[in-house]
């Protein structure tokens, strides 16, 4: 239960404001269909996150448990700084739109996500917890409590939230859970 939690809160805060956000916010815009577009990011993000977390389960079996546990915690480190650096959306997403609301979101939720911060988070927390399904169901529920909102209130703007505290906030949490790993 604990990797549950700690996966949807950890990646519901480091979603705010990321890039997928902001995709979400523009594709709310360009599409109507909002239930395509949700369908979209959360099997995309299922797909990517599985990934992510396997990936996680399986590096940890190659390395000392010792090491492990620093190498986690310095990705959490990492992860804290990283944070610190806002996201911006590409422009290029354009030429995925004349597929329609789902294909197009859950090709550019797939691409976004790649090597990105949520996705890092991933393989770190499945590694730190070597309990794949409960992260990737976690990472999956906190990016939804993320976008979910975003395309439903596809007039929302991200803009309008303390992007600053947000992202501060969510470095101190990152770094807690390095502090946490390194403790535990």
């Amino acid at each position: 239960m604990e990797a549950l939690l700690a996966s949807t809160f950890t990646v519901a805060i480091a979603e705010i404001g990321d890039k997928t956000q902001l995709l979400a916010l523009l594709l709310a815009a360009r599409f109507k269909n909002k239930t395509a577009i949700i369908l979209g990011i959360f099997l995309s993000t299922l797909f990517n996150h599985f990934a992510a977390a396997w990936l996680g389960q399986w590096a940890i079996n190659w390395v000392n448990p010792d090491v492990a546990r620093y190498l986690v915690a310095a990705s959490f480190f990492a992860i804290a700084l990283w944070v610190l650096i806002p996201d911006k959306v590409d422009a290029e997403e354009s030429r995925f739109y004349k597929m329609g609301p789902f294909v197009a979101t859950f090709i550019l939720f797939f691409i976004a996500e790649m090597g990105d911060k949520t996705q890092i988070a991933t393989v770190v927390l499945s590694a730190k917890y070597d309990a794949l399904a409960m992260v990737v169901a976690g990472t999956t529920i906190g990016m939804l409590l993320a976008n979910v909102p975003v395309v439903i209130a596809g007039h929302f703007s991200a803009e309008k939230l303390p992007m600053k505290w947000i992202h501060r906030g969510c470095a101190i949490l990152f770094a807690l859970l390095g502090v946490a790993t390194l403790i535990y």
